[in-house]
């Protein structure tokens, strides 16, 4: 999450309470995922999803969002809307042999 406020530094400047808010959506959802078993946590899936999860909460704090649960909700939203499984073959399923 730190990495991708840094890498947006120039486009955004974000106040620390609202990275203390950012930061604790991002470790909510995360850890909503994680304990949820789904197959985003996987540990091949797991840097693609974080990804989407802290760039929909940098840019949704962008736009004006505050609230911690709204963040934390729509971050989980956007990641399931995502196609993680783009360029494997359609007939493997998460947790199938490559």
């Amino acid at each position: 999450m730190l990495k991708l406020v840094h890498d947006l530094e120039a486009e955004a400047a974000f106040d620390p309470e609202t990275l203390q808010i950012m930061a604790a959506a991002f470790d909510r959802a995360w850890g909503t995922l994680e304990a949820s078993g789904a197959a985003f946590a996987a540990a091949h899936y797991a840097v693609g999803a974080r990804e989407i999860l802290g760039k929909y909460i940098v840019q949704a704090a962008k736009n004006g969002e505050r609230d911690q649960q709204q963040l934390c909700d729509g971050a989980l939203l956007q990641l399931a809307k995502s196609d993680l499984t783009r360029g494997r073959n359609r007939s493997q399923r998460p947790g199938s042999p490559e």
